[in-house]
């Protein structure tokens, strides 16, 4: 398992790939379940943190995939 350190570097370098390479998806980064707090305190940790990431990860897959379909038409 991934620590918390690890797990917000990997946040971190996809989000600035994300700003870098795709700045249209950034307005939708604060918008994303994960980052909308169901509890006054949320309590971060590892399990709170892949999750993020994994959705990170999803949005820039299916973005990608999407784009470059439409590249290919």
């Amino acid at each position: 398992m991934e620590s918390e350190k690890e797990l917000n570097l990997k946040i971190l370098k996809i989000t600035m790939n994300i700003q870098e390479k795709y700045p249209e998806l950034s307005e939708y980064l604060g918008e994303m379940p994960v980052t909308i707090p169901d509890k006054k305190s949320p309590e971060i940790n590892s399990r709170n943190l892949r999750e993020y990431f994994d959705s990170l990860t999803s949005i820039l897959e299916n973005y990608t995939r999407e784009h470059l379909a439409e590249g290919t038409k």
